[in-house]
């Protein structure tokens, strides 16, 4: 019997045109054979495809082994090293990892879930070599040098911020939030590791952002670090959408199917509707803060995430920069069209055609990128009667153009029509 069951294996893998395999099996139809060869072919290949992805992207091993190494050597510190690279309380999990550079990972420490990140400079070029990727990790931990004062490296964290924020006037409250969450043993003094650590989890813009808005109720907050591994707290979902197609199947799998398995997977409307209202209320608070306004360069619905209750979360800031950062990049570069003018992703600003330069202002504002996102996220499932009401202002939201600065009551009056346009929805019900 089951050398009969092989031999019939082997027939519809290999032979599935044959006449024997007709004669075998009269009952079954040429093309369904040939359709069920295809769909081992195109399993296979996607099995494999996935095995490739997997061992490219997940690299926390190596990056665990490099910080663990700098630390037993004193090189670096943190209020996590313990746990992880001496106690094992801090563990790496699930890999959630969209970049071989940048590793993500959902973990645990001492039995509570977190997420932590790690950065490994060109880790694909390092396919695995940890000497390779130490030597290059080690550049990153050569800041500030042996014999640097404190108030030395108060003014090098105070002229870093500067030029990522530009002159802001809670400057030194930033700088000396910094300096208190690097003095891991709370002595009241600042040593070398210690120094070096912070330093380099400030060459993270994620990590920079992160500390500059933990005031803010939609940033996750930072648990601790390593180096310049973080640990922050878990988000329930990292994406607005649960259904992510991955690159080499997205030119398989139709759009159509996509979007309509993500609108039978996504919580119910009440629920999108406070998730929406979270994402709004982000937006205000990354305008005009107290170190200065902050662009979206990437309205992803794989950057914005949420808790198991509807509270909307960013799960990744990366792709959020200082309207400082995004001047300056932007501020004479040379152009021959828009695109040329265009930070992160999509903020873009106009090129002057005559000079072939660029200017430095960004033509779309948060608030329409967002809107652009919300669109498909919030108008499925809507309730009929708010549906007319609801797709107008996101019509008008989507075609705000200019600095927000220029024209800050108006895209005030917008974003405040739509929150309170459905806020009055919500409210008074179980999903408020």
């Amino acid at each position: 019997m089951a050398r009969a069951l092989r031999r019939l294996i082997h027939l519809v893998l290999f032979c599935p045109l044959s006449k024997g395999l007709q004669s075998r099996l009269p009952s079954v139809k040429v093309k369904y054979l040939l359709l069920a060869w295809l769909g081992v072919l195109v399993a296979s290949w996607v099995l494999y495809m996935q095995y490739a992805s997997y061992s490219e992207l997940c690299r926390g091993h190596v990056c665990q082994a490099i910080i663990c190494d700098h630390y037993k050597r004193g090189v670096i510190s943190g209020s996590s090293c313990k746990a992880l690279c001496e106690e094992k309380t801090l563990t790496l999990r699930h890999c959630m990892s969209a970049s071989s550079r940048h590793q993500v990972y959902a973990g645990h420490w001492k039995e509570r879930p977190v997420v932590i990140k790690c950065d490994i400079e060109d880790a694909a070029k390092a396919d695995g070599d940890l000497d390779l990727a130490n030597r290059r990790k080690r550049s990153l931990f050569d800041k500030p040098t042996r014999g640097t004062s404190v108030d030395e490296f108060k003014e090098m964290l105070h002229h870093f911020i500067k030029a990522n924020f530009g002159e802001q006037p809670s400057l030194k409250v930033l700088v000396d939030r910094i300096i208190s969450m690097a003095d891991v043993n709370q002595d009241g003094k600042l040593s070398l590791a210690e120094a070096k650590s912070i330093w380099a989890l400030l060459q993270v813009n994620e990590f920079l952002l992160m500390v500059a808005l933990q005031e803010k109720e939609h940033t996750p907050k930072i648990l601790g670090f390593c180096g310049d591994l973080y640990v922050t707290e878990p988000l329930g979902h990292t994406s607005l959408y649960r259904l992510e197609v991955p690159l080499y199947l997205q030119s398989l799998v139709p759009e159509a199917l996509v979007s309509g398995l993500n609108h039978w997977l996504a919580p119910a409307w009440p629920r999108r509707a406070r998730i929406t209202i979270g994402l709004l209320e982000f937006v205000e608070e990354v305008f005009h803060g107290p170190y200065g306004s902050f662009l979206i360069c990437d309205a992803s619905p794989r950057h914005v995430g949420y808790n198991s209750k509807y509270d909307c979360k960013m799960a990744d800031l990366r792709a959020v920069a200082s309207e400082e950062a995004v001047r300056a990049y932007l501020k004479g570069r040379r152009c021959e069209t828009n695109v040329d003018c265009t930070y992160g992703r999509d903020c873009t600003g106009t090129c002057d055609r005559l000079a072939k330069r660029c200017n430095a202002d960004v033509v779309q504002p948060n608030l329409a990128k967002v809107c652009a996102l919300l669109q498909d996220f919030l108008l499925f499932g809507a309730p009929p009667e708010l549906r007319g009401d609801l797709e107008r202002q996101l019509r008008t939201c989507v075609t705000l153009s200019g600095l927000a600065s220029q024209m800050e009551v108006h895209h005030s009056l917008v974003l405040n029509n739509l929150k309170t346009l459905l806020w009055k929805k919500i409210s008074n019900t179980q999903y408020s």
